[in-house]
């Protein structure tokens, strides 16, 4: 039974994630609250921090982690073909009528409205791991002031590798190393 939810919500994912890899998020927020055995919202972060830090697709990388944290290697193997058939299967069908309806104002439209979508599927769930990974949300419920409610070394490092990704143009690559670094050497 596992398999086949896998399948299902994998599936359904790689349909409705219109805007590359990062639009998965929402989905697995959800799964992770519709399945809590499977994986929690906290794992969601190390996801993206693993996803981000492997070669290959943050959304494909995102599904195989998923999958194998559900089911083990079988798991991850489903998750991540569930995610991709649906891409495959709408390229092959938009390859083929393309050509046809290339300057349809109901394509054009379509696209239109798909990218201002993608865009806020993202931008919520980078919110969703900005507060996962910069604030501390027990300073919430507890008497704590303001001063505890960030994540103060996790805000400071994010904060600099914005900038140094906006000035320095250096390869992610360099980022991604010196993230690792400070957090072994600051333990985060």
């Amino acid at each position: 039974m596992t398999f086949l939810q896998l399948l299902y919500e994998f599936f359904k994912t790689g349909l409705f994630s219109v805007g590359g890899g990062l639009a998965t998020l929402p989905f697995l927020y959800e799964m992770s609250t519709k399945h809590p055995d499977w994986f929690t919202s906290a794992d969601i972060a190390d996801m993206i921090a693993i996803s981000e830090s492997t070669p290959g697709a943050i959304g494909i990388n995102m599904s195989t982690y998923a999958g194998f944290k559900t089911a083990g290697i079988p798991g991850g193997i489903l998750a991540s073909l569930a995610l991709a058939l649906p891409s495959v299967i709408i390229i092959l069908i938009i390859a083929r009528f393309l050509a046809k309806f290339r300057d349809s104002k109901l394509v054009k439209g379509a696209f239109y409205g798909l990218r201002p979508a993608s865009i806020a599927m993202i931008s919520a769930a980078g919110l969703n791991v900005a507060k996962i990974a910069l604030v501390n949300m027990d300073a919430l419920t507890s008497a704590a002031g303001l001063g505890e409610f960030f994540i103060w070394k996790a805000l400071i490092l994010a904060v600099l590798i914005f900038i140094g990704l906006r000035k320095l143009k250096w390869s992610p690559i360099i980022f991604i190393a010196l993230s690792a670094l400070v957090g072994i050497l600051f333990r985060f």
